[in-house]
């Protein structure tokens, strides 16, 4: 293992009471410290895409939700959610780690419509396409 030589340090100016951690690391080490900081920052999604007569939900995961919208939009990947034209988002969750994401998919996928319609009804009543404001080149 390598050692590590931390001091804190005011992050600003003013006092918000904010500091950063700067870290000594041996430079091959950097790559470890980047790793571990992503693995924490990026944020996992379970999703529902509904078709436009709403009679199939697809639930789905993944690390980027705004790019894997588009790629069912564009259905770029021919599977269900393609044959099906699942292509309006009407329910997600954020998670931390991919791996809370997956397990919570897998719970949601053994359920039956009725409690994945329980969730959506909460969430979005009017079954709104959540990613319609968003910016997509579709055409």
């Amino acid at each position: 293992m390598f050692d590590l030589d931390c001091h804190v340090e005011r992050s600003s100016p003013r006092n918000d009471n904010s500091y950063s951690v700067i870290a000594s690391l041996p430079k091959q080490s950097h790559w470890l410290l980047n790793f571990y900081y992503i693995q924490e920052v990026k944020k996992s999604y379970v999703y529902f895409l509904t078709n436009r007569s709403k009679s199939v939900i697809y639930v789905g995961v993944t690390s980027n939700l705004v790019k894997r919208i588009y790629q069912h939009k564009l259905k770029i990947y021919k599977g269900f959610a393609a044959k099906y034209n699942c292509d309006r988002l009407v329910y997600f969750e954020e998670y931390n780690t991919i791996s809370d994401a997956i397990a919570r998919e897998k719970i949601l996928k053994s359920g039956n419509r009725k409690r994945k319609e329980f969730l959506i009804n909460n969430f979005n009543p009017d079954w709104h396409d959540l990613s319609q404001d968003w910016v997509f080149d579709v055409n």
